[in-house]
């Protein structure tokens, strides 16, 4: 029996305005603020401003690729998996970890239904907050990235999508958080 897979919702606004590539750009220099945002975090029902973790604890700015509540990017689908199940060990270390979709709120509703998930899903379907951060797009949607801030607000590591590094590993992000917890005041 054949089953075909649901697209209905993909053609939309957000899909048309995604369409033509735009590459990702180093645009925030390492050790600068990065843009301030205020989404609403569909997870919690809050709005999250990225302006209230300054001065008190590090965040992961988490930009994922779905595009539609049942359409994912077959490689941010196991990466958002697998933050979520590792949510856990970043709040442990005092981590705010939000993740930033393009979904629309009904559709970061059942996303987070679907997925079980437990992290922050900030909701950005005019894709602004993606356009700050200069993090690209392709075929209907921004591309994926990762950002670490300090507890200051500056940029220490980024992370753009590439063919060849589609998101960077749950690893990779926990070790340059213990590499802030490693330098000396004045550094």
């Amino acid at each position: 029996m054949l089953t075909s897979t649901n697209f209905s919702g993909l053609l939309n606004e957000r899909f048309f305005r995604n369409l033509l590539p735009i590459p990702a750009e180093d645009a925030i220099s390492l050790g600068k603020t990065t843009p301030n945002f205020g989404l609403p975090d569909i997870t919690n029902g809050r709005l999250v401003k990225l302006s209230d973790y300054q001065g008190k604890q590090p965040v992961l700015l988490d930009f994922t690729r779905i595009f539609t509540e049942k359409q994912y990017c077959p490689f941010c689908y196991p990466h958002i998996i697998d933050l979520n199940e590792n949510y856990d060990r970043f709040t442990s270390r005092g981590i705010a970890v939000l993740m930033i979709t393009s979904t629309d709120e009904r559709q970061s509703q059942i996303v987070i239904k679907d997925l079980g998930l437990k992290l922050p899903l900030l909701s950005d379907p005019s894709c602004s907050t993606f356009r700050n951060y200069k993090v690209g797009q392709a075929l209907g949607a921004p591309l994926p990235a990762q950002f670490v801030l300090d507890t200051q607000g500056k940029l220490q590591y980024r992370h753009l999508f590439s063919f060849f590094s589609h998101n960077a590993s749950i690893e990779t992000l926990l070790a340059q958080f213990e590499k802030q917890n490693k330098k000396t005041p004045g550094e």
